[in-house]
């Protein structure tokens, strides 16, 4: 059968995409990228905020169209699914499966079923079909979440944390390398959490350790690091990992400390201080990035000040931010007072054109680097070659290295550029020999 596939939501949904679409094709099934071309069509999709359900649901009643052409099958799993399948039965009549993430395990039953395979492989046995750029893969190396935040559904989607096993990844890290990954980007919604279900600690560093002994891969990147997890032995360990980047995504979400603990965030905005200020000492350039949520209930223009001067304070190389969205079911959903959404918006403009502004005084002190970049594109109509460098993620939150060359380069390889200008986000160059 011809199956359109549809990934929406975060990187660590696309792996499970990924996963589906080797599945699919290793049962027989041939994948189409255009909607029109497909029999049947998948919808993994995301529910963590209400924008992401909206853009869910908006694009299932969009492909749910084409069953007035060649489409027969409109399935929908990945975590709005898990949380609303009695809902989306009931009023969207067009889907002809709902699969929650709990029935992953024998996704290629259901599957066999709706789209007449044999469902000889099934999802855990997989190999995933790489979607990104050839020469980058994530490796997911928990599923679910034991925070708890105040905020977050995504325990009540996905589960408490649970690590998967070291074994299991070292074996899928070398697949990925013989595959010709390059850039190796581990996710999970807290990897600093990583093997304490299984082992009793935290193991993210030895796992570390022993995916730095693979041949192949020139970074190793780490995303989403709860900052109370970052201890001196990790810090120092990566320090010891040349393939390792000193690449930290530490989401803060708040920096007042009666915030913090109204979010049930652990630690204190003095504690991420001090361990900002150890990063710093540990390396000579390392990137920090964080997330912030503004008008959370209790919100208020003081909270919002404090906020505004730990971001000064600490001179974040990449932020995020968003406004506060109340997800039912979670302990911040009923919780006083509620900020207004004018106010809310006034906040995160506010924060975003200060982080603009320290973005491009960070900037402007690469002027006359020479850094290492994986390059990625190249446009026709400059001729400026496109990429990343160690400071950015793969995840279209960081920017980009844009410059030129008097040689033609292969896609994926790894040249250095001297930085000659600079833009908030991205940097210009040249390459050198």
């Amino acid at each position: 059968m011809k199956v359109g596939f549809i990934s929406l939501g975060c990187s660590k949904n696309l792996v499970d995409s990924e996963k589906m679409m080797g599945m699919l094709q290793a049962n027989g099934h041939t994948l189409v990228a255009q909607p029109s071309q497909a029999e049947a069509i998948i919808i993994n999709t995301c529910g963590f905020i209400t924008s992401a359900k909206e853009e869910a649901i908006s694009t299932i009643f969009e492909m749910a169209a084409y069953k007035k052409e060649n489409l027969k099958k409109l399935i929908v799993v990945g975590c709005l699914a898990q949380r609303y399948k009695e809902q989306l039965e009931k009023e969207i009549p067009e889907i002809d499966a709902v699969i929650r993430i709990q029935d992953y395990d024998t996704l290629h039953e259901i599957l066999a079923k709706e789209l007449q395979d044999e469902g000889k492989v099934t999802f855990a046995n997989a190999q995933r079909l790489l979607t990104s750029k050839p020469w980058t893969a994530y490796l997911k190396i928990a599923e679910g979440c034991s925070n708890h935040c105040t905020y977050c559904a995504i325990p009540l989607i996905r589960g408490d944390n649970v690590s998967v096993p070291m074994e299991q990844l070292i074996e899928e890290a070398k697949e990925l390398a013989k595959r010709g990954v390059k850039e190796l980007v581990l996710n999970a919604q807290d990897t600093t959490k990583y093997g304490v279900d299984l082992y009793g600690q935290r193991s993210l560093l030895p796992l570390l350790q022993r995916l730095h002994e693979i041949d192949g891969f020139h970074w190793i990147r780490i995303l989403y690091m709860y900052p109370d997890e970052i201890d001196d032995e990790l810090i120092e360990g990566m320090a010891k990992l040349p393939k390792v980047l000193p690449y930290f995504d530490i989401p803060m979400q708040h920096a007042n400390n009666a915030m913090l603990a109204k979010m049930n965030r652990r630690g204190t905005k003095e504690d991420v201080l001090a361990l900002v200020q150890k990063i710093r000492t540990v390396f000579d350039s390392p990137t920090l990035r964080t997330t912030f949520i503004v008008g959370f209930p209790g919100e208020t223009r003081e909270t919002m000040d404090e906020l505004l001067q730990f971001v000064k304070d600490v001179h974040w190389d990449r932020m995020g931010a968003f406004t506060y969205s109340p997800e039912e079911d979670t302990p911040g959903y009923s919780m006083k007072p509620v900020c207004e959404e004018s106010l809310k918006k006034q906040y995160l403009d506010e924060l975003m054109q200060l982080q603009e502004k320290i973005a491009l005084e960070n900037q402007q002190k690469k002027i006359g680097r020479v850094i290492e970049v994986l390059v990625e594109d190249k446009d026709g109509l400059t001729n400026r070659y496109r990429g990343r460098s160690a400071w950015d993620a793969p995840d279209d939150v960081d920017g980009m290295v844009i410059f030129r060359s008097d040689r033609e380069i292969t896609l994926g390889s790894f040249v250095k550029v001297k930085i000659t200008e600079v833009l908030p986000y991205d940097v210009i160059g040249v390459e050198v020999c």
